[in-house]
This record gives C-alpha cells, sequence and structure tokens, in this order.
C-alpha cells in the first residue's frame, strides 16, 4: 500500500472520529440538563487555517517563494486530543521550474492525552506525518512516525519542554524548551510572545548526517543545539468562537553544526563552476528564515 494511500485511509478514519465526537456528546447532553455537565466532560476543539509566506519545520526551508494554506482540526475529550493537520503549497519549489503532481504535500495526524498536576502538566502523544513527493513526478518521500512526552509550568513565561523520539525511517531524538507570554492589549486584543530552542542527536548518519563547514554530509551523526525560534502574534477575537491571528516568526541556527545542516537542506539554488561545470553549492544557501502570515481559527 502506498504512502498516498495510507494517507487517505487515515484521514477518512480521523474525519470519521472527529465527527462522531460531537455527534455523541450532543447525545449526551439531550439525556440530562445542560447545568449538569461538568465542564471536564464536554467535547472542545477548534477549526482553523493559517496562510503563510513560508513552510519552515524545525529550521529546514520546505517551501520557496511560495504562499503556504495550512487547514487543520483538532478535537478533545477529557485530557484525549485528536489533530489533523495538511500543508498545500500552492507553488511548489524546483529549481528546474518542473510541474508537481500534488500541491498537497503533507498530512500529519496526531493523538495526545494531556493531565494536570496542580500547575504541572503533562502529555504523551504520537504523530504519523504522511508526507509527498520531494521533487516533480518523483516518489513520494517515506511517512514518518513519532512519539513524544511533554511537560508544562502553568507559571510565568509557561515554560514547556517536549522530547519527540522518530521510530520509524530517520530515527532521530528531537528536544524543544520553550516559552511564551500573552499581554492583553484590549478585552479582545492580546500580544502574544513565544520563543523556542532545540536540540537534535540523530541514531542514523544516513538521513540525518553532521555536515561539515561546506554543508556537505559527513560520516557522521548529528547531534547538537538545532534551531531557534521567536514569533510574535496578535490574536483578534472576532466573536466568542472566532479567532483571527497575525503572525511573524524568525527562524535561525543554535550552532554553527545547525547552520551547516539548515544550509544543505534548504531549497534555494546556489552554485558554483568547478572545472566547466556547474555543481550545486549548499554553503551559499540560508539557514535563517523570517515568514509570516495570518490564521483564522473557529472554537467549539
Amino acid at each position: 500500500m502506498n504512502n498516498n494511500l495510507n494517507t487517505r485511509i487515515i484521514m477518512t478514519l480521523m474525519v470519521l472520529i472527529l465527527i462522531s465526537f460531537p455527534l455523541m456528546t450532543w447525545a449526551a447532553e439531550e439525556s440530562k440538563p445542560a447545568e449538569q455537565v461538568p465542564a471536564e466532560d464536554k467535547v472542545t476543539g477548534e477549526v482553523a487555517a493559517s496562510v503563510l509566506s513560508a513552510y519552515i519545520w524545525r529550521g529546514q526551508e520546505l517551501t520557496r517563494h511560495s504562499i503556504v494554506i495550512q487547514p487543520s482540526m483538532t478535537v478533545g475529550y477529557r485530557g484525549f486530543t485528536a489533530n489533523v493537520w495538511g500543508n498545500l503549497d500552492t507553488n511548489p519549489y524546483s529549481a528546474a521550474d518542473e510541474e508537481y503532481a500534488s500541491n498537497f504535500t503533507e498530512t500529519d495526524v496526531t493523538l495526545s492525552y494531556t493531565h494536570k498536576f496542580g500547575i504541572v502538566s503533562t502529555g504523551v502523544g504520537y504523530i504519523y506525518y504522511g508526507l509527498s513527493a520531494a521533487t516533480p513526478g518523483g516518489p513520494d518521500l517515506m511517512d514518518s512516525q513519532e512519539v513524544f512526552v511533554t511537560m508544562g509550568l502553568d507559571t510565568i513565561l509557561a515554560p514547556t519542554l517536549t522530547v519527540y523520539k522518530e521510530i520509524d525511517h530517520y530515527h532521530q531524538w528531537y528536544a524543544t524548551l520553550g516559552i511564551s507570554h500573552t499581554f492583553a492589549l484590549h478585552e479582545k486584543v492580546g500580544l502574544k510572545l513565544v520563543a523556542q530552542a532545540s536540540y537534535l542527536k540523530s541514531e542514523d548518519e544516513s538521513t540525518y548526517p553532521e555536515f561539515d563547514s561546506d554543508s556537505l554530509a559527513t560520516d557522521d551523526k548529528f547531534n547538537s543545539l538545532h534551531d531557534g525560534m521567536v514569533s510574535i502574534s496578535l490574536p483578534v477575537s472576532v466573536t466568542d468562537h472566532i479567532t483571527i491571528t497575525p503572525l511573524l516568526s524568525y527562524v535561525f541556527p543554535l550552532s554553527d553544526d545547525a547552520k551547516y545542516e539548515m544550509r544543505a537542506r534548504g531549497l534555494q539554488g546556489s552554485w558554483t563552476t568547478v572545472g566547466r561545470q556547474l555543481v550545486a553549492d549548499p554553503s551559499g544557501r540560508e539557514s535563517t528564515y523570517l515568514y509570516g502570515g495570518i490564521t483564522l481559527s473557529y472554537a467549539f
């Protein structure tokens, strides 16, 4: 069964699950007065769509000169959460200007559970990444699977540590430490600041090698601080359920190893002359990215 078929099957199952949650909750609430339903027993959720100037994932440039549209749907119940997320690239990058068979490049499914102990929240989860072709007309990338654990503190700056372990094809550990704070500018407008640092440890030099100063792969595994990110957003509550959020993010390497690796995996065309031939020169690519956009969300 190919990756696209796997993704379609998972998407269909998740849509059925997501549809069934509200129906089951409606039936349960019909059986007793609304005031008797505890808040923690209610299904919550969100439907959202982001329109961004780029798709940057863990320091990797996955789009170039293209607007991306990222729809998502989330449903939560008693600490359990299910999310389906996708990426639609309006103009997938190709150095040779070839056409892609599809602009829908990725579909992810995330299942998680979170529990609070006072000011401490802990969680575990699973992510399935359904990936499409990296080149026009080429085969789909191998799909990826991760498990993760997370811990956060409900205190100033809301520090949160999350550790991901890839368990399928791209064996690596990826850890993030993030902080955030929202300032109330108005009863319906906030100013949210977010900062995050990451560390990446590879267990397979063939899929995640260390790169030298020319951004060429070595025989060593990557093991270093990776990407940092700072973002600013302005969530505006249009109604009790609808929020519009403009945002701006800046991604940058936290070490020389990360800089060489982020350049190597970038999409920017950079060429140098070797003898009488033009060859790709990854050392001339970017390793920092500034992008932004807007998100529209509906919470229920």
